[in-house]
């Protein structure tokens, strides 16, 4: 049966969100985008401007929808599991964390749950990744009042699999990067540019950065 997806306590990732998050409502992905490039963030939230959809965007968008649908024939071999049901394209909002977002896949099996992000780059698995998962993890782990030890970024055009460990550690990461997003918010002020400026070569809000 389809679970609730929000959740507002839980008990795995209770480390005074509160305390860290302001009340500003994030998407997941901008998790990934802030720890990709803070000036994301700014121009989404800040100084809002006109965003200019790349290739790289659309291909990725349909990339996605493409392997979700092959994936559904598939068997779980790839993630060691022998059985599990999946989930594609979750909505998920929890009002702790101040995020709301949309997870690729669910596999609830008898030895846990765990999200799946797929990638559609031939980078690797990058923190970004690692940290938009992990917050998927805690939001899961809010809706269903259990932890989840476990997630996986597959990247689509390696089928190599990574799977992400959800720990204490990996939990306070999220938590310090969804208060500095909020900082930043507050105090309207942007941030210095990423130091990995090839990233810039694609970026949606390059004409507008004056630090590239």
């Amino acid at each position: 049966m389809p679970l609730k997806w929000s959740g507002a306590g839980g008990q795995s990732g209770e480390m005074q969100a509160d305390d860290v998050i302001s009340k500003v409502q994030f998407r997941v992905s901008d998790i990934r985008q802030y720890i990709y490039c803070p000036r994301v963030i700014y121009f989404n939230y800040v100084l809002p401007v006109p965003r200019r959809r790349t290739v790289k965007m659309e291909a990725g968008r349909e990339a996605h929808a493409d392997f979700a649908e092959l994936e559904k024939r598939r068997t779980l071999a790839k993630y060691k599991l022998a059985e599990g049901e999946r989930e594609f394209r979750i909505p998920l909002t929890c009002s702790s964390l101040g995020l709301t977002g949309v997870l690729d896949m669910l596999i609830s099996s008898p030895t846990g749950h765990f999200p799946v992000e797929f990638k559609n780059t031939t980078g690797g698995m990058g923190l970004h990744h690692k940290y938009q998962l992990v917050a998927y993890a805690m939001m899961i782990e809010k809706c269903l009042g259990r932890p989840v030890r476990t997630g996986v970024i597959y990247v689509m055009p390696t089928k190599k699999v990574f799977p992400v460990a959800i720990h204490d550690g990996a939990r306070t990461h999220v938590l310090r990067v969804l208060g500095a997003m909020s900082n930043m918010v507050k105090a309207q002020k942007m941030p210095p540019v990423t130091r990995s400026t090839h990233r810039c070569r694609d970026c949606e809000f390059k004409n507008y950065c004056g630090g590239v």
